[in-house]
């Protein structure tokens, strides 16, 4: 079984594991659902759950990079460790390149972290404080059967490729070093694996906007010479515009909007997803932002209101949004889809304001 391990682990051609071709998704979710429960407050009062995800759908294509955005509480990390099974879901379908993960004949979540692999957001917290960097990057390979004198010829080879001479690094700790440093660390380490799938959850957010451009760099290389593919979540509508192919916007655990990353960008078919884009800082001194682009509070996700789960917030809201929840539909042209009941609307009103603004700035 190790010597069948360690030959997986040896090969770096990606090509040999892809079964489905291009056409077939690298990653396809249905149905994912988690909900949190919360004890009552007292004597006789009945639980109540906290709507996390909520029926989410997915695909993650071969090679693309898809961008997930929203507020605070939107789902975003929760679906990221759905994903990768560091939390139990309620309900929901996974295939892994054409395997249904977790299920009998299927792919086990061993063979599945093989690869797919997570680089969290707080770089410091993720590694271990009292091991190398040396021997952070070369547990996992040595977990799957790898040999020790392999593992760190791994790792001190992954190390070069993430920026940092293995001489000066491999040996230091985590509290030696830099947050930049540390989250190159983190993606070597989960690099060790030679994984397809790497989900990045605010994997730049906390670091310094030069530092952050220079990972950005170091991703997209990594993604030309292993031909990876990326799920990035991010707060940074910009850094998601910059990286990503596709993006999909989620909202109290649903997915508002998903499409094409300049497409979406340009003309927005979600009021909410246009708010989102109203609220992007410009460097235009013509385009300065003269109201809120978006008032109230996110509704209570242990309480959701009936119909759109926007509605209490939406600037275009009609009667039919307070009594249906409406799902998520492709719109004409191919390549975007927005669950409003008036997208067409909105993305007219995003191509009309775009127009608009072209003739402010000329």
């Amino acid at each position: 079984m190790k010597t069948a391990i360690s030959n997986a682990l040896s090969t770096s051609d990606h090509a040999s594991r892809d079964r489905g071709g291009k056409a077939q998704p690298l990653l396809s979710v249905r149905g994912l659902r988690k909900h949190f429960l919360i004890k009552g407050g007292g004597p006789g009062k009945p639980a109540c759950k906290v709507h996390a995800v909520d029926g989410v759908d997915l695909e993650v294509r071969k090679g693309e990079t898809l961008g997930i955005v929203g507020e605070s509480g939107c789902g975003k990390s929760t679906t990221a460790r759905l994903l990768m099974r560091l939390l139990t879901p309620d309900a929901g379908e996974m295939i892994f390149d054409g395997d249904p993960v977790d299920v009998m004949g299927g792919l086990s979540l061993r063979d599945m972290r093989r690869q797919m692999q997570m680089v969290f957001q707080n770089s410091y917290a993720s590694l271990n404080p009292r091991m190398s960097v040396e021997d952070s990057i070369a547990f996992g390979p040595q977990v799957h059967g790898l040999g020790k004198r392999e593992s760190r010829q791994r790792a001190r080879k992954l190390l070069d490729q993430v920026g940092l001479l293995p001489d000066q690094f491999a040996s230091r700790y985590p509290h030696e070093l830099s947050g930049g440093q540390r989250q190159r660390i983190n993606i070597a380490r989960a690099l060790a694996l030679e994984p397809r799938l790497l989900i990045l959850d605010e994997a730049v957010s906390a670091l310094d906007k030069s530092v952050e451009a220079q990972v950005l760099n170091l991703l997209e290389d990594l993604k030309r010479e292993y031909g990876l593919t990326y799920l990035f979540i991010s707060h940074d509508l910009n850094v998601v515009r910059f990286i990503s192919d596709r993006v999909m916007v989620m909202y109290l655990g649903r997915v508002a909007e998903l499409g094409d990353s300049e497409a979406l960008y340009r003309a927005p078919a979600h009021p909410y997803t246009r708010a989102l884009m109203s609220a992007m800082p410009s460097m235009d001194p013509l385009r300065r932002t003269q109201v809120a682009p978006l008032d109230g509070d996110p509704p209570n996700p242990i309480d959701l209101p009936p119909g759109c789960r926007f509605c209490p917030r939406c600037p275009m809201a009609v009667a039919a949004c307070h009594d249906q929840e409406p799902e998520l539909e492709a719109l004409p042209g191919g390549g975007h889809s927005s669950a409003c009941l008036r997208a067409t609307e909105v993305q007219a009103q995003g191509r009309q304001q775009e127009a608009l603004d072209q003739e402010v700035s000329t």
